[in-house]
């Protein structure tokens, strides 16, 4: 695997450090990084006080990272509204306009690869209701979203070349621990913001790995 949030929630491996099975690869470490997320969009936002969560419900991981965001969001003071979809063809227009009639003020979209395929989609009803929203990777702002926060996807496929050429050799899989990504993107889309009457702070963009205007 070279891109799945969160293994062990997911029931494909017993631990990261020893995976037992058949199956091992790279974790893009979603439930750790869904508080991170928010923090940013209070950056961003100190009002916030309201963040829709759209997220797939038929992912197991997803209710994980619902879970660890809660008590973050509580903490701070910020209501959580679940917004579940399913596929095959999610219901995204009426869980946007759900988003928007509870008055959020931020959309967080969680790591999945029903959202990712449904990007574009995604992004265009949260431009129409004028919802900031946040995501997991940079293709959503190199596609007109926000912003996103999470690690590269291409270079967890070719780290995932890495445990192909070792499998290859003889290694057993159950003995290569799951690797977490050590480097995670910041990426902003000033474009975006100006459109949403939105005032990105310095610090956030200073820390910006890519600024897209």
């Amino acid at each position: 695997m070279a891109n799945v949030a969160d293994p062990v929630e997911s029931g494909f491996v017993s631990s990261l450090a020893r995976p037992t099975g058949n199956l091992t690869g790279l974790t893009t470490m979603g439930p750790e990084l869904v508080g991170k997320r928010l923090e940013l969009m209070r950056e961003i936002i100190p009002r916030l006080r309201r963040v829709a969560v759209l997220w797939d419900q038929d992912a197991k991981h997803n209710a994980a990272m619902l879970d660890r965001l809660k008590p973050i969001a509580k903490g701070s003071g910020v209501e959580v509204r679940s917004l579940p979809v399913r596929p095959p063809v999610p219901e995204l227009d009426k869980a946007l306009e759900t988003a928007k009639k509870w008055h959020a003020d931020v959309l967080i979209a969680l790591d999945d690869a029903l959202i990712f395929g449904n990007r574009t989609q995604i992004i265009a009803l949260a431009a129409r209701q004028r919802l900031p929203a946040i995501y997991g990777y940079r293709e959503f702002p190199d596609a007109g979203g926000l912003i996103a926060y999470g690690p590269n996807r291409y270079e967890m496929y070719r780290r995932a070349a890495t445990y192909v050429d070792k499998i290859l050799k003889g290694a057993r899989p159950a003995d290569i621990p799951i690797e977490q990504p050590t480097k995670f993107e910041l990426v902003v889309n000033v474009k975006t913001a100006r459109a949403l009457s939105l005032t990105i702070p310095q610090s956030v963009l200073l820390r910006a790995d890519q600024v897209i205007e």
